[in-house]
């Protein structure tokens, strides 16, 4: 197989640039530099941080000198799946205290699988360590944290990468460039999005001992300590406050992050939203189980409807956007694009178009046997690792920069700051504080469990 062979696609290069990758054409050219070995170490092993792992390993010239995790056995597991994986055959250093695995190796690039409320400080420190950074989204669990990371990313001069691979997703860069760009929509003056799959854990597990191999105190970190009642790290950490932003802060931000880029879209000039846990009231989840908000831009309405319970309107689009222009309207999601042209005159004659996930199994069949892998997101997640690796090389900034990371965080928390409030927010991004509101300026930042210090952006 052929890891570093990327001639099949196309890289486009500018900071501003809508289209940084194109997954599609015959001819292309090399954007990373084959001679250099990038020496990688990861934090947070689950799920999708040894998943985020592998798709660089498949693409990149790479050494994964360390890997950090919290649990041992999910420590030890990729630890020996990464030396099946990479080129070396080498096992990396282990850690379970990500300051000491910074602290001991240079590294030149750091990836993060943690849960959301340690991103911050995941990433601060890494990037003052030396290194560019990968980052899961939603980069942080409150604006502030969020503005202290893009500050980090510039005062430090390394190249952040938000996971937030739609950007970089094969269909989703075809429809915008051949139906978003290319005018077929017309005038775009409504968005929705939504998120219809059941993925709210509502159990009652009993609180019980902590097994040796957790270390649950630096898990927990400088979230609220919860009395243990099973692996959080499992995804049951997802279903409360004290470490995110719930559904909204898991999957609005991928769908508005996609709009966003879509459309050309900044920070919303307001945002207003409900919601609430109206029917899954039998366990100990806190976050909402339905919510509605509303992201105002000019002359554009960007709406998010979001439920835990009962069925899609649109089965073949549970977790979708949809652009409604007076030309047509397109609808897509991470597995199938729909453009619907209002009728029979234009570029299209009135023919729709279609357009569907991309998967790459015969060129990396090592994707098959994957445990959880996202066999749709895997391409995507490849062709947003290159384009971290060519923004380190060139030093210009990646598709999904932490900047853009950061709006489209920062507006999904803000959405739950209106719903706390049962007010409209007004959010000054120069000024950090919503305008006029000081209840709401006050909950832009989350109280840290000692000993941890909340970083700023003034002091990073």
């Amino acid at each position: 197989m052929e890891l570093f062979n990327i001639n099949r696609r196309r890289f486009l290069q500018g900071a501003t640039a809508s289209l940084a990758l194109s997954a599609f054409g015959a001819q292309g050219m090399d954007i990373i530099n084959q001679a250099k070995t990038y020496r990688v170490g990861l934090i947070g092993t689950g799920w999708y941080g040894k998943s985020d792992l592998f798709r660089l390993i498949q693409v990149a010239p790479v050494e994964v000198v360390a890997l950090c995790d919290v649990d041992k056995n999910l420590l030890n597991g990729a630890a020996k799946l990464v030396s099946q994986r990479q080129k070396s055959g080498k096992t990396p250093k282990l850690y379970g205290d990500y300051r000491k695995m910074l602290a001991e190796n240079e590294m030149d690039i750091v990836l993060i699988g943690t849960p959301d409320h340690w991103h911050a400080l995941n990433m601060i420190d890494a990037v003052k360590a030396g290194a560019h950074v990968y980052v899961q989204k939603p980069i942080s669990v409150d604006v502030l944290e969020g503005e202290a990371m893009v500050a980090a990313a510039r005062k430090y001069n390394k190249v952040v990468q938000v996971g937030t691979q739609r950007k970089s997703t094969p269909h989703l860069i075809d429809v915008k460039k051949n139906v978003v760009d290319a005018g077929l929509l017309g005038k775009v003056s409504h968005v929705e999005m939504c998120c219809y799959l059941h993925m709210r854990a509502n159990g009652n597990p009993a609180v019980q001992p902590v097994p040796e191999f957790l270390d649950y105190e630096m898990w927990t970190g400088p979230a609220p300590m919860r009395p243990y009642d099973g692996l959080p790290h499992i995804r049951w950490w997802r279903t409360f406050n004290e470490y995110g932003n719930g559904i909204m802060g898991d999957m609005c931000v991928h769908m508005l992050d996609t709009v966003r880029w879509m459309l050309g879209l900044g920070w919303p000039k307001r945002i207003t939203s409900t919601g609430g846990i109206y029917v899954q009231k039998e366990g100990k989840s806190n976050i909402p189980d339905t919510q509605t908000a509303v992201f105002e831009y000019d002359g554009l309405n960007a709406v998010w409807q979001q439920r835990s319970w009962g069925t899609a309107p649109n089965p073949d689009y549970p977790w979708s956007f949809t652009l409604y222009g007076d030309k047509g309207t397109l609808i897509a999601s991470t597995m199938r694009a729909d453009f619907i042209p209002v009728g029979k005159d234009g570029p299209t004659k009135g023919e729709k178009i279609h357009k569907d996930v991309v998967y790459e199994k015969e060129k990396y069949p090592e994707d098959i046997t994957e445990e959880r892998i996202e066999l749709n997101a895997a391409p995507a997640t490849r062709l947003h690792m290159l384009n971290f690796i060519a923004a380190i090389e060139n030093g210009g900034r990646p598709v999904a920069d932490i900047q853009e990371g950061h709006i489209s965080t920062a507006s999904c928390i803000l959405a739950n700051i209106a719903m706390q409030t049962g007010r409209p927010v007004v959010y000054d991004p120069q000024k950090h504080i919503v305008v006029g509101d000081k209840e709401a300026t006050a909950l832009l930042q989350r109280p840290y469990r000692k000993p941890w210090k909340h970083p700023f952006p003034n002091n990073v």
